[in-house]
């Protein structure tokens, strides 16, 4: 009689696969993640200490790089700019700010920051800058910067200076985007802006139009050589675009208060002084003057001498064109006419 055969014993392995496998891809992106987390603050560090070169030095308070598994966040209880570079000290702050990107889309980063922001400024000018939410996002290629936003919800500004008073500002809400013009020659580095505002309140351009009502405005413009501020927007990034010529190529312009709207196009620069200098051609209605100079009788006195001016090209029907307006030397022209409410343009940096 023929002994029977043992039964083979089923094996296991395909019970605890899975559970190895997955073990094993945890593993590999734990070290995955904790890899990028080590070139983000290599990255971090190496570009704080060529702004500390730069003369500017940047702080961020109990700096933490967390985010596991899927995520990586700088977080900064405040972030503090401070610099010397041209001479006078400039010191910036703002409140707790943290910068997020996913693992899954490098390159794209979300920042967000609590206010305010507390600026000291030369000639003793102090900035404080508040809202009531703050969020930023920027795309990055290999090829370099592809796209920026920017959305702040309720901001409002002070500027003191002293012995003067008070320079305010508060809008319901401002939103600034930038992208990368494809279209434009390489040389040109040209960067399509496109800003808008909603409820803006600013006392100083009311007493210049005469008009207190909250406004919208909404601005489109190329700007050229921007690969200037590749590092950011400072004094050191406007006199190296100044120098190469940048110009800020005002496309469209259009603000509206209560009954007043006026449209515009243009071009702007800073003239060697680091002043805003150019000109913009511009259409209004429902305003009866600028500065102390009435609309009016400007139309009506240039008239003859101009030979009558040809509605704004593209210019809303109702708007009348106004001789261009001229920032020159510090000054502002309305056509060959100074505007007296404009004492001077105060130099950029």
């Amino acid at each position: 009689m023929t002994a029977p055969i043992p039964a083979r014993r089923k094996s296991r392995f395909w019970l605890y696969a899975p559970f190895v496998l997955l073990a094993l891809i945890a593993a590999g992106w734990s070290g995955f993640w904790f890899y990028v987390q080590g070139r983000v603050t290599e990255t971090l560090d190496n570009a704080l200490a060529r702004e500390a070169q730069a003369g500017r030095s940047w702080t961020c308070a109990d700096r933490s790089v967390g985010g596991y598994p899927f995520r990586i966040e700088v977080r900064c209880a405040s972030l503090t700019l401070t610099s010397t570079r041209w001479g006078d000290l400039v010191s910036v702050q703002t409140g707790p700010s943290v910068a997020v990107g996913q693992i899954y889309t490098p390159g794209l980063a979300i920042v967000q920051v609590t206010g305010p922001l507390q600026a000291s400024l030369p000639e003793g000018r102090k900035l404080n800058l508040g809202w009531k939410q703050f969020e930023a996002s920027a795309a990055l290629t290999l090829s370099g910067f592809e796209r920026l936003s920017l959305v702040m919800a309720e901001p409002n500004g002070v500027l003191t200076a002293p012995g003067k008073a008070d320079e305010t500002w508060r809008a319901a809400q401002f939103e600034l985007h930038a992208r990368r013009n494809p279209t434009r020659p390489a040389t040109d580095q040209a960067t399509d802006i496109a800003v808008s505002t909603k409820g803006s309140v600013l006392p100083g351009l009311d007493a210049l139009i005469g008009n207190a009502e909250p406004g919208d405005l909404d601005l489109q413009a190329t700007v050229t050589q921007s690969v200037a501020f590749r590092r950011g927007f400072n004094p050191d990034a406007l006199e190296t675009w100044r120098a190469a010529g940048g110009l800020i190529e005002l496309t469209k312009l259009a603000t509206t208060k209560g009954t007043a709207r006026i449209e515009a196009s243009g071009r702007i620069l800073l003239d060697p002084a680091h002043r805003v200098s150019g000109q913009v051609n511009a259409a209004v209605a429902g305003i009866e003057r600028i500065g102390g100079i009435q609309v009016g009788g400007l139309m009506a006195g240039l008239g003859g001498l101009l030979g009558g001016r040809q509605p704004q090209a593209g210019a809303t029907p109702g708007l009348v064109s106004i001789p261009p307006l001229v920032l020159r030397d510090g000054r502002l022209y309305i056509g060959p006419l100074r505007v007296p409410g404009i004492n001077a343009v105060q130099p950029l940096y």
